[in-house]
């Protein structure tokens, strides 16, 4: 049996798998950008610095090497972001599940309602997300806001 929470939270389970598609793609953005880097470290890029000291700090000299403490936080920060990454999929994967098994029921229930104004009123509100006063406007009649959600909250008390 649906009842009116599943009903108000369909549009929230549709808009948190946006949320997090989004994230996951900002995630899926950022690995290249870290691996081109890896690799560019892995061809032998070195940097260059300039260091004083001796002959108490006025000797300075050129330095030139690999990087490794860098090498060392991209390769960590690959490796995180990508079990991260992971994490986020899995976590989608039982969104989706979880919307689709919900919007099933919620398809379902409005299926089985017999009375055509009332189906209307439900797919308007819940899967349309329309606003009580849009809903009554699309039904017309002398239908007003307070009226349709009334007529709503009464059907599912009897359910």
């Amino acid at each position: 049996m649906v009842s009116k929470e599943i009903l108000i939270q369909y549009t929230d389970l549709q808009q948190e798998v946006k949320e997090v598609r989004e994230k996951i793609q900002r995630l899926e953005n950022e690995i290249p950008k870290i691996e081109k880097r890896i690799n560019e470290i892995e061809k032998g890029e070195t940097v260059k610095d300039k260091v004083r000291g001796g002959l108490g700090g006025l000797q300075s000299y050129n330095i030139e090497g690999v990087p490794i403490k860098e090498y060392e936080k991209r390769k960590t920060d690959l490796l995180s972001k990508k079990l991260l990454l992971n994490n986020r999929k899995s976590t989608l994967e039982l969104l989706e599940f979880d919307l689709l098994e919900k919007t099933n029921e919620v398809e379902e229930f409005i299926a089985s309602v017999d009375d055509s104004r009332m189906r209307r009123i439900i797919n308007l509100r819940f899967i349309e997300n329309l606003s009580w006063g849009k809903v009554a406007d699309y039904i017309g009649g002398n239908n007003t806001e307070d009226s349709i959600k009334k007529a709503f909250y009464r059907f599912m008390e009897e359910k």
